[in-house]
């Protein structure tokens, strides 16, 4: 029955897609979730704003449902449904919301309590509320809204109980904005108040404003009058005021001498001013909207007081000036922002007030009619923000990426492992300690203990990868295998405890020689089948003292002519360069990367002696570095269609890129004619050769595909996000996607790769580049190369690695020739047996699988704006390795839950952008 369901879900997205696409169009990127919606809903449509509203369960591991049950007149918006469910919190300190968004993007973070009583006992909670590690805000019972810009690619939104009562949350919603609207220096902008200024009870916000921003109204009655338009207004500014908003002001109303056509001088104008008042006592703020003929109008509100204020006044002129200009004076606490200021005719000009002083009385802006106008001020809205300083920064990226990876090679899952692992160090992930001396700078995980974890198979290398590690404990445990080598590399490493386990064969020399020189500590008891006193041939020395002495005489002779030879071949090679200086010349690329002559690669591949393969670039031979470092060394060749610019590329980019799951380049050779590029050895090959089924080693299983799939993503993920400027790879495909000795994926070939610029470009303007079949259809049509060209070419390999199809991605033969098609038709006809790799012969987690095809048809929806990003694709497939894990070992939550649900619940009405 699931299988059915899931496949009328994929058979009909295109289709529903189409209907929807409006509604998607207009809300995309919006992140939109109903916190404690019921298990049988998992998206709706909000009647009153068009909003499409989720479930919060996929982006929280904690908390209970509820319902209130009186309507809470505490917040103005809790009479739609969005507000009417909750998430409570009963158990544990800190528990968090992981959202995807896209690094260095404005949002609008608006997070809405509505207690209502749903716990019957009349008692409104007060906890805290965190954004990543920095704290946001005292909650009591008041919505609260926050414009930030996150540092990374996720963002965790934490409540922190701090007293008896339990936190709770009605809604958490995320609008992202233009970036150059709400700028600041430092910090984020935490909302005020936000002003319409007309004399409508009525409340503005999504469809009306594209950015789903709340708008309430102020009108002072018998001193203002308000001036409307049904004339369209250019609001298309930086702000996207609404035209709601925007043809609507308030002028006060004059009580001095009235001004006629063509009366002459200042003296028979009218005098007049609008002013806001923010009166400031300790806590208490008492806030005057605008003020006509010097009445006072004021209420109270409840604040925190700030020296930074920033404040963002919107103008429009939207009457026919006949009888002369309106011009104005604007001014802070008497200081003049603007002295002589007039409002565009029918167009939206927005004028920021940055400034830093404590409101400690009276801080108000004026606005005051110049001697030269006909008209008094106007104005149409208005946003007051306070700068809210958040310097903790969170938690080493690539430290957060190698825990995350261990985690789901050993499928742990805790339920206080929420938010960020290090950081605030009141709330630090249990099994780590963390650096954190300088505030500016990113904690780093120290200490790893997983002792008593019940983890099974061997030592993961992803361990390597936290490059800050100094002590590592994995005592008492189900470990096997042996202990890897890459342990002794780990340079600050002091203390490993591998006792209590099940490893063998012989502990690596290098540990026992650092631990006889006192460098490291070796905690290895009770491992029975490991050999403490075994050294392998590799390590064993010399017979006796007196050989080793007879050595020292040949030795220091053998460096003696290596020194000699040395500067001899100094010599030559610099009469040869010289020689050759009057050919063919171009700029040098690299300085700081070892750079190889032609000769020197000759050697390398002993005369180009064993062939790894062949592709667009050229023939890539295998080579060996010193003897001991096997590399992959690609030589262009002559008729290749490629050629300098190309190799330029590929040099450029991984000189300034690293990444564990990208090739790390080596070296080169720029000689001449000869282009070669020398990496690092991959011995596995390449994905294509495993799901073909060249290689002899048997078929990948699901979860090393899963992992090889994840890994790439996480790649391609840090080209598009992590560089600066980003990058997009334009030749995603498997032939390009390499195996290391431990089948770690890496991401190759990078000479078709183009930087994407920042800022307001949706696109680059390119000649299609790429191999047939993963180049992206919209792409192919308007020349117009986004990331989303990426996701799609990601999402043939994706579906290469599920079906394992021994024809080419396109197949003219095949039912349908493109592979995505294919698949689609196999869907509709409910022919679901073909599609999953039989060699597979049902050993999988189905809801992985599942996602995974879900995924994959997303990534290639024909329109760009329907794909996910690259940053909820590598989540999703992390997701999809951790419930694979869980079912391979029969592992359950180590704190309370049997198991992890998770679901992508990719309909009609849901992308995965949230992911």
């Amino acid at each position: 029955m699931e299988s059915i369901h899931r496949l009328i879900s994929l058979a009909l997205i295109g289709t529903l897609c189409i209907t929807n696409l409006a509604i998607v169009q207009g809300q995309q990127g919006f992140i939109s979730l109903d916190c404690g919606m019921p298990d049988k809903e998992s998206t709706y449509i909000e009647e009153s704003t068009g909003l499409n509203f989720s479930t919060d369960a996929d982006f929280i591991l904690s908390g209970k449902r509820g319902r209130i049950k009186t309507e809470d007149p505490g917040s103005g918006m809790a009479y739609i449904k969005p507000y009417k469910t909750v998430r409570y919190f009963p158990e544990g300190t800190r528990n968090c919301y992981k959202l995807i968004v896209m690094q260095g993007t404005h949002y609008l973070i608006r997070a809405v309590f509505v207690y209502g009583n749903y716990d019957d006992l009349k008692q409104g909670p007060k906890f805290d509320l965190y954004l990543g590690p920095n704290f946001w805000t005292t909650i009591n019972l008041q919505d609260k809204e926050i414009i930030h810009m996150p540092r990374s690619n996720s963002l965790d939104i934490c409540l922190v109980k701090t007293g008896a009562t339990t936190p709770l949350i009605s809604s958490l919603e995320l609008r992202p904005l233009k970036d150059d609207s709400y700028t600041t220096k430092t910090g984020s902008l935490k909302l005020f108040s936000r002003w319409s200024f007309s004399d409508s009870e009525s409340i503005v916000r999504f469809p009306d404003d594209v950015h789903d921003r709340v708008w309430s109204t102020y009108f002072l009655d018998g001193e203002w009058t308000e001036i409307s338009t049904t004339t369209p207004v250019d609001n298309t500014n930086a702000f996207d005021v609404p035209q709601a908003i925007v043809s609507k002001a308030s002028t006060p109303i004059s009580h001095g001498p009235t001004n006629t056509i063509g009366s002459a001088g200042a003296e028979g104008r009218a005098k007049s001013a609008m002013s806001l008042s923010l009166l400031t006592t300790n806590l208490l703020c008492k806030q005057n909207p605008i003020l006509g003929s010097g009445r006072l109008w004021s209420r109270n509100w409840t604040m925190e007081p700030r020296e930074d204020i920033h404040l963002y006044l919107h103008f429009a002129e939207i009457q026919d000036l006949i009888a002369g200009p309106r011009e104005f004076s604007i001014s802070w606490n008497g200081n003049v922002i603007d002295d002589e200021y007039s409002p565009p005719e029918f167009v939206v000009e927005t004028v920021p007030i940055r400034i830093s002083s404590t409101c400690d009385d009276n801080c108000y802006v004026k606005l005051r009619s110049t001697n030269w106008s006909n008209f008094p001020p106007s104005m149409n809205a208005m946003e007051v923000f306070w700068v809210l300083q958040l310097p903790q920064p969170e938690t080493d990226e690539n430290d957060v990426t190698a825990f995350k990876k261990i985690q789901a090679t050993y499928g742990i899952q805790k339920m206080s492992w929420q938010g960020d692992p290090c950081v605030p160090t009141q709330y630090m992930w249990t099994g780590l300690n963390c650096s954190n001396t300088f505030p500016s700078i990113p904690p780093r995980i120290i200490f790893l203990d997983f002792s008593f974890y019940g983890l099974n198979g061997t030592i993961t290398s992803d361990i390597q990868y936290l490059s800050q590690l100094q002590k590592l404990d994995l005592s008492n445990n189900n470990l096997t295998g042996k202990i890897p080598d890459f342990l002794a590399k780990m340079k600050f490493l002091t203390v490993i405890n591998l006792s209590g386990n099940n490893l063998s064969g012989s502990v690596p020399q290098t540990l026992l020689n650092m631990e006889k020189n006192g460098l490291i500590t070796l905690i290895l008891q009770g491992n029975q089948n490991l050999c403490l006193g075994c050294v392998s041939d590799g390590d064993k020395e010399s017979d006796g003292d007196n050989k080793k002495k007879l050595l020292v005489p040949i030795l220091a002779s053998a460096a003696l002519m290596g020194i000699i030879t040395a500067v001899i071949s100094l010599i030559i090679l610099f009469y040869k360069k010289k020689r050759s200086s009057k050919g063919l010349i171009r700029p040098s690329i690299v300085a700081n990367k070892k750079s190889f002559t032609y000769e020197e690669v000759k050697v390398i591949t002993n005369n180009f002696e064993r062939t790894l393969g062949e592709g667009g670039f050229g023939v890539v031979y295998h080579g060996n570095l010193n003897g001991n470092e096997e590399v992959a060394v690609k030589v262009l060749s002559q008729s290749s269609a490629q050629g300098y610019k190309q190799f330029k590329a590929e040099v450029d980019l991984l000189l300034r890129v690293h990444h564990i799951n990208l090739v790390s380049l080596v070296g080169h050779c720029e000689e001449g004619q000869h282009l070669v590029l020398i990496y690092e050895y991959m011995s596995n090959g390449n994905l294509k050769q495993h799901l073909s089924g060249e290689c002899a080693s048997s078929p990948l299983n699901w979860e090393n595909r899963l992992r090889i799939a994840a890994e790439t993503a996480q790649g391609l993920e840090y080209l598009h996000i992590g560089c600066k400027p980003p990058m997009i790879h334009r030749d995603i495909k498997s032939t390009n996607i390499l195996l290391d000795k431990h089948f770690q994926a890496k991401l190759g070939d990078f000479g078709l790769s183009r930087s994407f610029p920042v800022g307001n470009e949706t696109h680059v303007s390119t000649n299609v580049a790429g191999s047939p079949g993963y180049i992206d259809p919209e792409y192919y049509r308007t020349n117009w190369l986004t990331e989303k060209s990426d996701v799609f070419s990601f999402g043939v390999v994706l579906l290469e690695i599920i079906t394992s199809q021994p024809r080419p991605v396109i197949d003219q033969s095949r039912e349908k020739s493109h592979i995505g098609e294919w698949v689609g038709f196999k869907l509709t006809n409910g022919d679901i047996e073909s599609i999953v790799d039989p060699s597979l012969i049902g050993n999988y987690d189905s809801s992985s699988l599942w996602k995974a095809l879900e995924l994959a048809m997303l990534c290639n929806s024909p329109s760009s704006s329907g794909r996910p990003n690259m940053s909820q694709v590598a989540n999703e497939l992390q997701e999809c390795l951790l419930s694979e894990n869980l079912r391979k070992r029969g592992k359950h939550d180590l704190d309370s839950k049997s198991s992890v649900e998770l679901s992508t619940s990719f309909g009609p009405e849901r992308t995965p952008d949230a992911r």
